[in-house]
């Protein structure tokens, strides 16, 4: 257990079924690309989140479960985006689900990845989300019942894999890293919660966090599995 993080247990994961979604970023109708209701109409920008994000349908930037972002002419960043949302499919996570993930982190600055969940303009829950200047940590966040919580450990960095898992509780969300429980925020999501899930690269723009270096030009990070199982 890390000395500075005294919420982190080594403990046995329960076991689990037969997940009921299972990614595949090439399907068309488990994801729509280059779109979501969580950025102002829709997209392709959302510069009021800090972002110099342009969401565009080339699948080059998401479809191989590389999600990558090239500078634009005018200085904001052709971006990748996945989201179930819109999709033929539809799906959606709910109270009680249990989400996986395996992640390599990126390595520039200003990259900003994450998996999260979003619908009607809320249920904002964030499996993880990253940031190379503080190359030791990882954000993860219940922003229904605004809790959160900064998880430092030796194992996370630049172009790192991470393996991910969060339990969606009515009463508790909890976040392993690695197989150790990083968080568990005893507020949960409540009884009748439900969201669809969005992978993406954003880039900073500087107030929270650096924005690229002006002489940067591209950046990426990996996703090679997002499962979700429901008791």
């Amino acid at each position: 257990m890390s000395g500075h993080d005294a919420l982190a247990q080594q403990v046995p994961l329960p076991r689990r079924s037969e997940p009921v979604f299972t990614a595949d970023f090439t399907s068309t109708t488990q994801w729509v690309q280059g779109r979501t209701w969580a950025y102002p109409n829709g997209g392709p920008t959302n510069r009021g989140d800090n972002k110099l994000d342009h969401l565009v349908l080339d699948p080059t930037y998401c479809r191989t479960g590389t999600f990558r972002a090239t500078r634009r002419p005018e200085d904001t960043w052709s971006a990748g985006l996945l989201t179930t949302e819109g999709s033929a499919e539809g799906f959606m996570v709910r109270s009680g689900d249990v989400l996986e993930a395996r992640v390599r982190l990126p390595r520039e600055i200003g990259a900003w990845p994450a998996i999260w969940t979003w619908y009607e303009g809320g249920s904002e829950v964030d499996v993880f989300e990253y940031h190379p200047d503080n190359p030791d940590l990882l954000e993860l966040s219940n922003r229904v019942r605004s809790r959160g919580h900064y998880y430092r450990h030796e194992d996370i960095g630049p172009g790192t894999w991470v393996e991910l898992r969060v339990e969606l509780g009515v009463k508790s969300v909890v976040w392993w890293v690695n197989g150790t429980k990083a968080y568990a925020d005893r507020a949960g999501v409540g009884r009748r919660w439900r969201a669809y899930l969005i992978v993406n690269l954003s880039v900073c723009a500087g107030e929270y966090h650096p924005a690229p270096d002006a002489t940067a030009t591209a950046m990426s990070y990996e996703v090679s599995d997002v499962r979700v199982y429901r008791p």
